[in-house]
Order: C-alpha cells, then sequence, then structure tokens
C-alpha cells in the first residue's frame, strides 16, 4: 500500500467527509445543523483553485447564505420529496438505498445489498441504532461506516500499528467498491432528476466529487 494512504491527516479528513455526508443523506437537517453548515468557511473552500469540490461548496455556501426563517422547512420539503420517495420519474424514486440500485434496472427494497451490508456490519459488531426504521444499506449508514473505518486506520496508525491499519483501508477499499461505486452514479442521476433547491444540488455534486477522488485514491493506493 502507498505510504500516501497511510496518512493520518488525510484519513481524518476523509473521515469528516464521510460523515458529513452521512448527516446529510440521514433525514432533514435541523435548525442547528443548518446554521453549523452556515457558518462554516464554505465560501473559501469554493473559491480553492482547481478543487473538485469548488463547484458543490459554491452551491452550499450559496443557498446556506441567503436562509431566512423558512429554510429549514423549504429543506426539509425537498429532502423528503426526493429521499423519502415522495416524488417520482418514470416510476423511479432517489431513496438512497442500495438495493434500489444496484439490482440493473430492477428497482427492489430489502435487496441482497442490504443482507450484505447488515452481515459487514455485524462481522464488525456494528448495528443500525434501535429505534431506527431503516434498512443498513441506506447511503448515510454505508458513509458512516467507511467514516469509521478511516477513524480506525488514523488511529492504528497514531499507535504505530501499520500492518493492522493496511488492514482496516483494504476492508475498506473492498466495502466501497462494492457498497458505494457499484450504484453511486445511477441515484445520483436520479437524485438530479428529484431535488428541487440549490442546496440539495450541491449536495449531490459533494456526493459525486468525492466518491470519484475516493475511487482514484483506493485504487492508486494513495496516489492522486
Amino acid at each position: 500500500m502507498n505510504d500516501n494512504m497511510l496518512d493520518i491527516e488525510l484519513l481524518r479528513n476523509r473521515a469528516a467527509l464521510y460523515r458529513m455526508l452521512a448527516t446529510l443523506y440521514f433525514k432533514p437537517l435541523s435548525s442547528e445543523q443548518i446554521e453549523a453548515l452556515a457558518s462554516s468557511d464554505l465560501s473559501s473552500l469554493a473559491a480553492e483553485e482547481n478543487s473538485p469540490f469548488a463547484e458543490a461548496y459554491a452551491d452550499l455556501g450559496g443557498a446556506l447564505r441567503l436562509r431566512h426563517t423558512g429554510t429549514k422547512e423549504q429543506l426539509a420539503a425537498d429532502y423528503t420529496g426526493a429521499f423519502y420517495g415522495i416524488r417520482t420519474h418514470k416510476g423511479r424514486t432517489a431513496q438512497p438505498f442500495e438495493s434500489l440500485f444496484r439490482t440493473g434496472g430492477k428497482a427492489e427494497l430489502m435487496g441482497e445489498a442490504r443482507s450484505e451490508v447488515y452481515q459487514e456490519l455485524k462481522r464488525q459488531k456494528l448495528k443500525v441504532p434501535d429505534g431506527i426504521d431503516l434498512p443498513e444499506d441506506h447511503l448515510s449508514f454505508i458513509f458512516e461506516y467507511l467514516g469509521l473505518l478511516c477513524d480506525q486506520a488514523a488511529t492504528l496508525l497514531q499507535s504505530g500499528n501499520h500492518a493492522e491499519a493496511e488492514a482496516i483501508l483494504e476492508t475498506q477499499c473492498d466495502f466501497f467498491m462494492a457498497h458505494v461505486d457499484s450504484w453511486i452514479n445511477s441515484f445520483i442521476a436520479q437524485g438530479r432528476l428529484m431535488v428541487e433547491t440549490r442546496f440539495y444540488r450541491g449536495v449531490l455534486k459533494l456526493t459525486e466529487a468525492f466518491v470519484a477522488e475516493e475511487k482514484e485514491l483506493l485504487e492508486n493506493g494513495g496516489e492522486r
């Protein structure tokens, strides 16, 4: 494995972005989450030259810069319409479940993908928290798990355990290819037909840019 993959700061940054995306896809944002995002430095991130994330951050920052008393409800309506499956296009929804998109065009919930993610989480002694009525192959849980693996690898590196860190990153690579790369582009394309706000267009752009960079990073062993 290339030494670039064994960079603690890079791993922590990747974990943070995975967690951010997990939060954005989990449920409609609260007022506190909206304010926290609005107060983050999105404008400077959008201005970074040649950044693959610049356009996404420009959309997120621009949408939140113009927030008002109805922003929370507006974003919640868009999230619900797009990602809860209220809106459809040619009979398809943009619910962020792997089972709906990794089926060769045959949409189904609670499919094989859900079982595979469930077994992986069980193997790692993880599970969806009690009281949350979502299958394990929801994109937020997938991203949360990948972020956790980044953090675990970083912690192992800090303690000098390079061999176990490499093993964690190999697990992450396999899981990413099987449970993100296999369907995410189809989901993003469908999501673009569903979302109506600049904010969630930015979320989809951020997702696309990040997973493309992650795929390159994982395939090349850390070389960019």
